[in-house]
This record gives structure tokens, C-alpha cells and sequence, in this order.
């Protein structure tokens, strides 16, 4: 499983020109679900975004996460995205093969929301297969890659 998690100071994804989520301060989280991913993968990518300290201190050193921060809603928008395992080291075209097919993923997609919403995060989102626009304004900015199986 895989994720760009981008600190923001608001997002918004619309589909067909209408709104479907926005948010203020908090996370904007493009997911993506490989063929081989499981419940471990999803537990161990909710433990890091949630505890990701990006957000600055009292002495603006970047030391808080999500959960530490209380007089601010942060938020999360999470939207799914099978095209983080495109693979591209052959050729021009990418290749997704290692992308989990949508039933499936949509499942997984699923499970990691209601995780992090057990985090009592609030947790908005894109819908599953759709053709998305998303827009943010990055904050910082902050951008991270994660994998659940460590690759970076």
C-alpha cells in the first residue's frame, strides 16, 4: 500500500464540476492498494499518517501530528489512486499490473477510512473509481511517500 501524504492548508476533490469534499488544515492523501496488500498494510500506513509529526511546535519546529494538534480541526481527504503503482521502468506506458483490481481495492479503500476515522480523525474522500479533480494548497511545503513494505 502506498501513499503521498501532503500537509495542506485546504483541499478540495470535485467530480463532474461539483464538490464532492473539501478541508481545511490537515492531510490530503492520494492511496494506492497493490495486489498484495492486506489488513497489515492498511494498520501500518493509518499508525504513520496518524502519528506523522509535520505540523510545527509552539517553537515551529515541525513536531506535532494530526492527534497532538486540538485547537484546530485537522482534517483528512483521502482519494484513491491506483496509478501510485504505475510502473514505468519499461517503456513509456505504464504498466499497473501490481495495482489491486477496483473490487477488491475499493474494500481495503474502505477499511482504511473507517481506521482512521477510529482514530477520531475526520476523514473525507474522493469516490472509488471515479474521475476526480482535486485541487490543494500545499502547505510548507510538506509532501511524504510512504510504503507499507518500507521501499522508501
Amino acid at each position: 500500500m502506498r501513499a503521498v501524504v501532503q500537509r495542506v492548508k485546504k483541499a478540495a476533490v470535485s467530480i463532474d464540476e461539483t464538490v464532492k469534499s473539501s478541508i481545511d488544515e490537515g492531510f490530503l492523501v492520494y492511496l494506492g492498494i497493490s495486489v498484495d496488500d492486506n489488513q497489515l498494510d492498511i494498520d501500518y500506513l493509518v499508525e504513520k499518517i496518524a502519528g506523522l509529526r509535520v505540523f510545527p511546535d509552539q517553537n515551529n519546529k515541525m513536531n506535532l501530528s494530526l492527534t497532538d494538534i486540538t485547537d484546530i480541526k485537522m482534517e483528512i481527504l483521502v482519494i484513491s489512486q491506483f496509478t501510485l503503482y504505475g510502473d514505468v521502468r519499461k517503456g513509456r506506458r505504464p504498466s499497473y499490473i501490481k495495482a489491486m483490481d477496483g473490487t477488491d481495492a475499493k474494500q481495503l479503500y474502505i477499511e482504511f477510512i473507517h481506521k482512521i476515522e477510529k482514530k477520531k480523525i475526520i476523514c473525507k474522500t474522493g469516490e472509488f473509481g471515479a474521475d476526480m479533480q482535486v485541487e490543494s494548497i500545499n502547505n510548507g511545503p510538506v509532501t511524504i511517500l510512504l510504503d507499507s513494505t518500507r521501499l522508501f
